[in-house]
C-alpha cells in the first residue's frame, strides 16, 4: 500500500518536472564534442613529438650499427603512427557528428523536438569504442537515448584487440619500410665506407651505450604511456 502511493506521488511529481531543453542539450554535446577534439589533437601533437625523438634514435642506433635496436624502436614507430592515424580518424568522426548536431539544432527551432538519425547513432557506435573517449561517449549516449536522439547503441571496446593482430600480421613489412626510410642512408653510407677504422674504446662504448639506453628506457614510458 505504501509503496503503491510512493509509485503514485513520484509520478504526480514528475508531471511537474520540465525536460530538458533540445537546444541546451545539443548545445552541450557540442561542446564535449569540442571538448573531445582537442584532447585528440593533443595527443596527436605528442605523438608527433615522440616519433621524432624515434627517428633521431633510430639513426643513432644505425649508426653504431646497433640493428636490433633499431628495429625494436622502429616496431614502435610504428605502433605511434598506427595510433596516430586512429586518432586523425576519430576527430573526422567528431566533425562529421558537430555537423549532423547542427542539422538537428536546425530542426528544433523548427519543429521544437529532435528527430532520431542513424548518422548521429553509426558516429556513437564508432566513438564508443575509442578507449580515449569511451567516457565522454558512453555518457552522451545515455542522454542522447534519453532524449529521443538515438536508439540503444551497440558498441563495445573492442578495437585494441583488432589492432594489435593487425600491427603483428605485417609488423615486419612496416619495420623494414621505416628502417629504410629513416636510416637507409646512414646504412649505405656506412656499406660504403673503409672498414679500417678503429673500434672506439671498450669504455666509451660503455659510456655511449648506457647514455642511448636511458633515453629509449624514457621513450618506451611515454610510448607505453600512449598505450594505456
Amino acid at each position: 500500500m505504501f509503496g503503491e502511493k510512493k509509485t503514485v506521488v513520484q509520478n504526480i511529481q514528475g508531471l511537474f518536472v520540465k525536460p530538458p531543453d533540445p537546444k541546451e542539450l545539443v548545445r552541450k554535446w557540442q561542446s564535449d564534442i569540442r571538448k573531445g577534439q582537442r584532447d585528440l589533437e593533443r595527443q596527436i601533437r605528442d605523438n608527433n613529438r615522440l616519433e621524432k625523438v624515434a627517428q633521431k634514435q633510430i639513426r643513432e642506433a644505425a649508426k653504431r650499427n646497433d640493428m636490433a635496436s633499431a628495429k625494436v624502436l622502429a616496431k614502435e614507430l610504428v605502433h605511434t603512427r598506427r595510433v596516430t592515424t586512429r586518432l586523425w580518424t576519430n576527430k573526422a568522426h567528431m566533425m562529421s557528428m558537430n555537423s549532423q548536431l547542427t542539422e538537428q539544432l536546425g530542426m528544433v527551432k523548427v519543429a521544437g523536438t529532435l528527430s532520431k538519425s542513424t548518422q548521429v547513432m553509426k558516429v556513437v557506435n564508432d566513438l564508443i569504442k575509442v578507449p580515449e573517449l569511451n567516457q565522454t561517449m558512453q555518457q552522451m549516449s545515455r542522454e542522447m537515448m534519453k532524449a529521443g536522439l538515438i536508439e540503444e547503441t551497440m558498441g563495445e571496446m573492442m578495437d585494441d584487440a583488432f589492432d594489435t593482430d593487425e600491427i603483428e600480421e605485417d609488423a615486419d613489412a612496416e619495420v623494414d619500410k621505416v628502417l629504410t626510410e629513416i636510416a637507409g642512408e646512414t646504412l649505405e653510407q656506412m656499406a660504403a665506407a673503409p672498414k679500417s677504422k678503429a673500434a672506439p674504446s671498450r669504455v666509451a662504448a660503455a659510456a655511449q651505450e648506457e647514455e642511448e639506453d636511458t633515453e629509449a628506457a624514457d621513450l618506451q614510458a611515454r610510448l607505453n604511456a600512449i598505450r594505456s
